[in-house]
């Protein structure tokens, strides 16, 4: 059986100090509660994921993002044994151009972070081993699964996965 798809769009732009930024928002309820993400949900269906991207966005901080603004990075897949209808295939897009200003909604807070300094523990776990490198332009196709706390990856095929676990051996 095909795994519910969902989508993320992180948002980048130059700070006033000239360096990179990315719009992440602090999720107010339901699955990642209290942790920064990227703007994003479910794909209805019949939707592409680009259209769903550029219809999240705008729902969860208020931007408009043109489909041709959007860069396909890769897609994510995640299970989650322990807790099965949390398991999710995500496409993960970024944007450089887009218009209005982001506002916060019932589901997320909008906060613009320095690129370089992301607060990797406050988001989802698996995102320390490939957000900052696709945020400068390598592609991603992994799969991260999450142990029984719901919380921790596990186990994943992403070659960083196996240095952190045995600290680089």
């Amino acid at each position: 059986m095909p795994l519910p798809e969902v989508c993320v769009c992180y948002l980048i732009r130059e700070s006033d100090g000239g360096s990179a930024q990315v719009l992440l928002g602090r999720k107010k309820f339901g699955l990642g509660e209290g942790r920064l993400v990227g703007p994003g949900g479910k794909l209805e269906p019949g939707e592409s994921p680009a259209e769903a991207i550029v219809r999240e966005v705008f729902e969860e901080v208020g931007l408009v993002v043109a489909p041709e603004d959007l860069e396909l990075m890769g897609d994510l897949t995640y299970p989650f044994p322990h807790r099965t209808a949390w398991s999710q295939r995500s496409w993960v897009f970024i944007a450089r151009r887009w218009s209005g200003e982001p506002a916060e909604s019932d589901e997320l807070e909008p906060v613009w972070v320095d690129v370089d300094t992301i607060p990797l523990e406050k988001m989802w776990d698996d995102a320390k081993y490939w957000l900052p490198a696709t945020l400068r332009g390598a592609p991603v196709h992994n799969t991260f699964t999450f142990g029984a706390d719901g919380r921790t990856v596990e186990s994943s095929d992403h070659p960083g996965f196996a240095s952190a676990v045995t600290g680089g051996c």
